[in-house]
């Protein structure tokens, strides 16, 4: 029930707390503080002290030394922060573990990477030298989802913090145990005091206060589109820059030509994934209508097949985070069917299940109408809408038909269409003959459209984090 700034566990100003939910039953298991401005204000003052004072203080290669020990130390709890993750998410045990493993290798990647982000110089007039360099914000703000707590700890925050800024992060009010643990474990490593700050509670309380806070020089936020505006507005107010990654209705578009044994299984687990509360989810699959029978069928034999239960069990998916998302996922469900979309094929809720949990049954539909909310709208939620196509002309109309720009899978054997397809889609990440990347640390990461702007992940995000200063020397 306590926020952590400055290298500490602290009780929120207002006393208030709230209650948090586990997924796989419905019931409270902790509470958490309910973050207030005065908390933020707290937390943007505890890094700024520490961005001018010890943490600033730090070459990169000592930043990057710190974050590497961060590393280690997670892979020494990665029991720990499994068991932590799939009681806060519900996900399933092999998907916790595989999240924190990617974890600990943002913090590998990042703890590399710090040292390296060089500048360059600019040949000029005689008598001039000139140099670009980069430079970090000094406080950076964090607004993270639910659906992959430690994941975004590790992606977000730790390229933050490798250009040497101190960072605020304001956690899904859902979701926020891992980020706690985390934090701790920083300062055990021996991460300065201020370095992190992580407040928690409400996004319209302390995640508006947030965004709105003049001591912040960058901000990143992952979520819906609507809160995505409201970030950027906040931002705009104060005249500073922020990456917004708002997800997705990303297509596996498959050809006549495609393998069918490698494609199938790897179509149904990008919606299965995470219980399909992933940005990235394929929930688009479109399918040359030559194909589209086969293929489909040969989709709807593995559907039947999936199940979703608690951690414990380790099925393919889990429940959705709460109450809310499970009713807003299940009325997609209903309106489809109420407009006569034909149900393919579901797979099912397995015997033993909580009865407050929140589950739902994974489903596939098919042929749905263009232009239906299922086309259009992102489900966040294990629902895989299918659609045929005549050719390449129309699976590219087909794939653009959306206002999400995220990413898209291409399935086909010929080299030329891989190439023009994948230039034609718009979206920030494409994969031909695959899809996903077990987390993708290296590679570059962001939409275009609604899906958002700014890119994490790899060395860009390194840039996004950083302020370019160009120094021009006149020395005769």
């Amino acid at each position: 029930m306590t926020h952590f700034i400055n290298g500490r566990r602290v009780a929120g100003r207002s006393g208030e707390t709230m209650a948090v939910l586990a997924p796989a039953t419905g019931e409270e298991f902790t509470r958490i503080a309910c973050g207030t401005a005065e908390d933020i204000d707290d937390a943007v003052n505890a890094a700024r002290a520490a961005y001018e004072g010890a943490w600033g203080k730090l070459t990169a290669a000592e930043r990057g030394r710190l974050i590497s020990k961060l590393s280690a130390k997670a892979a020494d709890h990665f029991d720990e922060l499994a068991k932590i993750e799939a009681r806060d998410t519900g996900k399933p045990m092999a998907q916790a573990r595989a999240d924190i493993e990617a974890t600990v290798r943002y913090f590998e990647f990042y703890g590399g990477a710090a040292d390296k982000v060089h500048g360059h110089v600019i040949p000029f007039l005689n008598g001039y030298s000139v140099n670009v360099v980069h430079e970090p914000h000094g406080v950076t703000g964090h607004i993270l989802p639910w659906n992959y707590p430690a994941q975004m700890f590790g992606r977000s925050l730790t390229a933050s913090l490798a250009m040497g800024n101190a960072v605020v992060l304001k956690p899904a009010e859902e979701a926020c145990q891992t980020a706690l643990r985390l934090a701790e474990l920083a300062t055990e490593v021996g991460f300065p005091d201020g370095a992190i700050n992580i407040v928690t509670g409400r996004g319209h309380e302390a995640g508006a206060a947030l965004a709105a806070h003049p001591g912040i020089g960058f901000m990143s936020f992952t979520g819906s589109p609507e809160t995505g505006k409201l970030v950027q507005k906040a931002c705009a107010e104060n005249l500073i820059a922020c990456t917004l990654e708002l997800g997705g209705k990303s297509p596996q578009i498959v050809f006549s030509d495609a393998d069918f044994d490698a494609a199938v299984p790897i179509v149904c687990k990008a919606i299965v994934q995470n219980t399909g509360q992933t940005c990235s989810a394929g929930s688009r699959v479109l399918v040359q209508r030559q194909v589209y029978d086969d293929f489909i069928g040969a989709v709807a034999r593995e559907f039947v097949k999936l199940r979703a239960g608690t951690p414990e069990m380790d099925l393919d998916c889990g429940p959705v985070i709460n109450a809310k998302q499970r009713s807003r996922v299940q009325s997609f469900v209903d309106q489809a069917r109420e407009q006569g979309i034909p149900v393919i094929a579901e797979g099912q809720i397995a015997q033993g299940v909580p009865n407050g949990g929140f589950y739902v049954t994974p489903t596939l539909f098919g042929p749905v109408p263009r232009g239906n909310r299922l086309e259009q709208e992102e489900v966040f939620g294990p629902v895989l809408s299918a659609f045929p196509f005549d050719d390449e002309a129309d699976a590219i109309k087909l794939a653009n038909a959306t206002s999400y720009g995220l990413v898209a899978g291409i399935w086909t054997k010929d080299g030329g269409r891989q190439q023009r397809v994948a230039k034609s889609v718009r979206v920030g990440q494409v994969f031909i003959n695959g899809y996903g990347a077990g987390g993708g640390i290296e590679l570059p990461f962001g939409g275009m459209g609604k899906s958002g702007h700014g890119r994490e992940k790899g060395f860009m995000a390194l840039e996004e984090f950083a302020v370019t200063k160009t120094i021009v020397h006149k020395h005769g």
